[in-house]
């Protein structure tokens, strides 16, 4: 498939079959040092259903691969590099609705690490414009300024995933993201695996799992 004209290098998944004009579509966001190839190889993993799009980080890593912000410490971001990858994100997910045959009823985010602090952030922020964000291995940016809109949660469903022994990212993080969803009175799932930073066989498989009862228009809650 040709790639839309945004501001975002991507790459996708295959179209999936059954001749839809509109395709249910999860939209990928990998960690820091990483690129769009990364989770785009969890493909066959996920629900046959599925247009897939992988967007890369806008900024250059100095170790290698792409960056979604720069960053002080764990949990404190640029707010100025964040805000300002926050707002291509929001616009290259306007532009694969536009561009793509995707489903802007049926939308998805699958964020690991830093891909996953900018899922939750455009999902508190953005409710409206996503049936559910699966965050894996992130954390919550609550100094970032952006608003979150409690009163438009109830439409979106949120899957928080941490590994237990994660030395990069701590699951206090985690766990402050499930207390924080929770306040908000967010739908939400929480798991916690025996794992590190990593998406794992088994966070993979309650994800996998989570995503087509979402698709099979079950109840997630």
């Amino acid at each position: 498939m040709n790639l839309i004209d945004t501001t975002l290098v991507h790459k996708t998944g295959p179209l999936p079959s059954g001749g839809q004009e509109k395709h249910p579509t999860i939209v990928l966001l990998h960690g820091r040092g990483s690129n769009e190839d990364d989770l785009l190889g969890l493909a066959p993993y996920l629900d046959g259903r599925l247009f897939l799009v992988a967007a890369r980080a806008p900024l250059d890593f100095p170790y290698g691969g792409y960056t979604w912000y720069q960053m002080q410490d764990i949990g404190s971001p640029d707010w100025r590099t964040f805000t300002e990858s926050y707002h291509e994100l929001v616009t290259f997910l306007e532009d694969v609705k536009k561009g793509y045959p995707a489903d802007p009823e049926q939308m998805y985010l699958f964020g690991f690490s830093m891909g996953s602090v900018m899922s939750l952030a455009l999902g508190l922020t953005r409710p409206q414009d996503f049936r559910g964000v699966v965050a894996h291995s992130g954390y919550v940016p609550e100094g970032s300024g952006l608003a979150f809109q409690t009163e438009q949660l109830s439409r979106t469903d949120f899957f928080v995933a941490h590994g237990v022994e994660d030395q990069v990212i701590p699951v206090s993080h985690g766990r402050r993201a499930s207390e924080l969803l929770s306040e908000l009175k967010a739908t939400f799932t929480y798991r916690e695996y025996p794992m590190g930073h990593q998406v794992s066989e088994e966070s993979l498989g309650d994800i996998a799992e989570w995503l087509t009862r979402a698709l099979d228009g079950g109840n997630n809650r």
